[in-house]
């Protein structure tokens, strides 16, 4: 019989196997996967206490040096075994990609496409850091101190390392914050509950390309432990939804990434072209599952809801529930079914208050929630809702799930509130030049490019540069 394996947490990059252990299962047949040993705030308080004096070693490498690791370590998340434990057991890439999908019900395809996502990012780190730091010389980061189109300029770290409470959802928002190694700040990880694999494969990636092994903190830990990492880096990123966001909202030392609401606004001008478009609102719906931020969750039109929202039903009803290893597979399963149920009824819920019709609920011929093969799956759905003022016309889901609403172009800005990503697709330059202007979208496309395509040199929410670096005044005495 096969060990189980113990996947220990890593203590600013010393193993630490702890009696612990969480287990890690096969969200169809229940079978433990692994052991992830669980580690208390104390332990986090106490090792983050030494962060500074661990972070020396990443200080002293040269960024170029760190961008050449970058590079290496892509073939390395891609292509080799990478250790798990400190023992010597290793995870091969089938094994990863099997182990994550069965733990967090991703498909194996989408598991690769988020591995190749991931490695994009190791490989474009210089185009990155380019986009965050607007062109900066980065031999800056070296000295802290430089010149800048002829003017002094210097740059002081904020904070000894980076805090990050991870979620579940998709492997790829480690991308967040992979770019802080080569800004030079050590990492302090808390993985998602179902999904340790990826942070640990990227931080073994980034040690066997030469980065510190202090520089990486990984700790599986419980609520206190995660707020023992808010409350002691300089600086963090908490994902989560926003019962878990509220407490930290307003405070500058935590970046908060909850809900997106990404939306697609057609304009006046193509609405009747909207056919022209459809895949670009099928991609911006239903691209990596729907489970990331940069989903499209509303299509808002001036005009043609009705048949807008019918093609999508039509289209996405091909979505089906399929075996996590099928090559076709393209809707994740639920690793808690307790929270595909939570959905579904918020939904029913929200279409018994009347103002809202599932179109998608004819087309597919199954109930929203079905079982497959041991896994729990929401099929994709559309509602179409008279108002955005309707409970689901504004609301994200860990699923492809969009409402389609209409509200007249010249009202669309004041309707849809706080976007992470929009795409407009008009042509109108009064119009395109409101959404330039306001402060309410993270990041904008205009014309007809999914919401869900990502440019690296263009952060999409928040600048990671601009969190962990203070720029401030310096004057040097002539002759010094």
């Amino acid at each position: 019989m096969t060990a189980i394996p113990h996947i220990p947490a890593l203590r600013l990059g010393e193993w630490y196997s702890s009696l612990d252990a969480s287990d890690l299962k096969d969200l169809r047949s229940g079978e433990v996967l692994a052991k992830l040993s669980q580690v208390n705030a104390g332990i986090v308080k106490r090792d983050l206490r030494h962060v500074a004096e661990n972070a020396r070693p990443l200080r002293e490498m040269k960024t170029s040096a760190l961008l050449e690791a970058c590079g290496r370590a892509a073939d390395l998340f891609l292509n080799q075994a990478l250790p798990i434990d400190g023992q010597g057991t290793k995870q091969s890439p089938e094994d990863y990609v099997s182990a994550l999908s069965s733990t967090s019900g991703l498909p194996h395809v989408l598991v690769r496409a988020n591995m190749d996502k991931v490695a994009t990012v190791f490989r474009q780190m210089p185009a990155i850091l380019k986009g965050l730091t607007r062109g900066l010389d980065l031999s800056v980061l070296d000295g802290g101190r430089g010149v800048d189109r002829g003017l002094p300029l210097c740059y002081a770290r904020g904070a000894d390392a980076l805090g990050v409470v991870l979620p579940s959802n998709s492997p790829g928002v480690n991308s967040i914050w992979m770019p802080a190694i080569a800004l030079k700040v050590p990492v302090i990880l808390k993985p998602g509950r179902e999904e340790p694999w990826t942070p640990m494969r990227i931080v073994q990636a980034f040690v066997a390309a030469g980065v510190p092994r202090e520089s990486f903190g990984f700790y599986p830990t419980d609520h206190q432990g995660s707020q023992a990492i808010l409350q002691s880096c300089g600086r963090s990123l908490l994902f989560g939804d926003e019962r878990t966001t509220a407490p930290y909202a307003g405070n500058p030392s935590i970046q908060i990434h909850g809900p997106g609401r990404s939306k697609v606004l057609i304009g006046s001008d193509e609405i009747d072209r909207w056919e022209q478009h459809l895949d670009v609102l099928v991609a911006s719906i239903a691209s990596n599952g729907g489970r990331s931020c940069i989903n499209a969750s509303a299509i808002v039109v001036p005009a043609r809801g009705d048949e807008v929202a019918r093609a999508l039903a039509a289209r996405l009803a091909d979505l089906r529930a399929c075996s996590l290893a099928d090559p076709e597979a393209r809707l994740a399963a639920f690793a808690n079914p307790a929270f595909a149920d939570f959905i579904d009824q918020t939904i029913e819920q929200g279409l018994a208050q009347g103002g809202a019709q599932d179109v998608t609920a004819a087309v597919r011929g199954l109930p929203r929630k079905v079982v497959h093969e041991g896994g729990t799956f929401l099929l994709p759905t559309i509602v179409r809702c008279t108002t955005f003022e309707h409970p689901l016309a504004n609301t994200e889901f860990l699923f492809p799930y969009a409402s389609v609403v209409e509200i007249p172009e010249e009202q669309m800005l004041e309707k849809i509130g706080p976007s992470l990503v929009v795409t407009a697709i008009t042509r109108n330059a009064g119009f395109r030049q409101r959404l330039i202007d306001t402060p309410l979208i993270s990041r904008l496309n205009l014309g007809p490019v999914p919401t869900s395509r990502v440019e690296w040199d263009q952060p999409h929410e928040g600048n990671l540069f601009e969190f962990l670096y203070l720029r401030r005044a310096i004057q040097t005495a002539q002759g010094w």
